[in-house]
């Protein structure tokens, strides 16, 4: 048994597993056998000092790297038999400093359809625009937007493409207090909502708290820790 799923009540087919995950670059792991389980409609977070590994480990799940060893199963598959392209729409991933690209906020929301040549899902669209509090810059330039704005723009580009997993890495550290707990209660929504498994990176003991079902602990690349945040957050 997977020891995230034990004694806990997830679902035993969990969205995303990853199996004795490792990434070794020039001889250094970075991320050291890492096995860990997301379910749908829940979030995980990632904890551990800087260096431990945490945002490697986001970017290995939607092969943003390529693994050295170990794999990741999205539904029970291994993720090497979907394209990059479908495994990114599937599995999104909002990174700390997003790129956007020249235009306005809407284009940006909208590039995964253009891209793809698919129909632009204008009603989604406008509704997470607005659930994020950025409806009023639709015809805004990106060049304008402070931090925390380009951040939810990059979520809102992010959830039009309905992803089943959303990776997070240090999702409101651009923001104010008051608008981080925004932030933080839309995020809580959309995962209840869409039924999304989501995996936060955070430097915060606190968020962590406020936000995961469960949480993982690295050092070194490796797990030091895991189990919900009540338990790992006060040991």
């Amino acid at each position: 048994m997977n020891p995230d799923t034990a004694n806990t009540g997830l679902d035993d087919a969990p969205l995303i597993e990853t199996v004795e995950l490792t990434r070794i670059v020039e001889e250094t792991t970075v991320v050291d056998s890492v096995s860990a389980v997301v379910s749908r409609g829940e979030i995980v977070a990632v904890v551990g000092p800087s260096g431990a590994g945490k945002s490697s480990f986001l970017r290995l799940l939607n092969r943003l790297d390529e693994p050295t060893s170990g794999t990741v199963y999205v539904d029970g598959e291994d993720y090497r038999r979907f394209s990059p392209r479908i495994l990114r729409q599937r599995i999104g991933l909002v990174p700390q400093k997003p790129s956007l690209v020249p235009g306005t906020v809407w284009e940006n929301a909208v590039r995964g359809p253009k891209l793809r040549g698919e129909p632009v899902p204008e009603e989604r669209t406008y509704e997470l625009l607005e659930r994020l509090d950025i409806a009023d810059y639709e015809t805004k330039s990106v060049s304008e937007l402070s931090g925390g704005e380009a951040q939810r723009v990059a979520l809102t580009r992010t959830l039009v493409n309905e992803p089943d997993a959303l990776l997070l890495d240090e999702p409101t550290s651009n923001l104010d207090a008051e608008t981080e707990s925004h932030v933080e209660k839309l995020l809580q929504e959309i995962v209840t909502d869409f039924g999304i498994a989501c995996v936060i990176v955070t430097h915060s003991p606190d968020q962590a708290r406020r936000l995961a079902n469960r949480v993982l602990s690295l050092k070194g690349g490796a797990v030091t820790d895991r189990g919900t945040s009540c338990e790992v957050l006060s040991r």
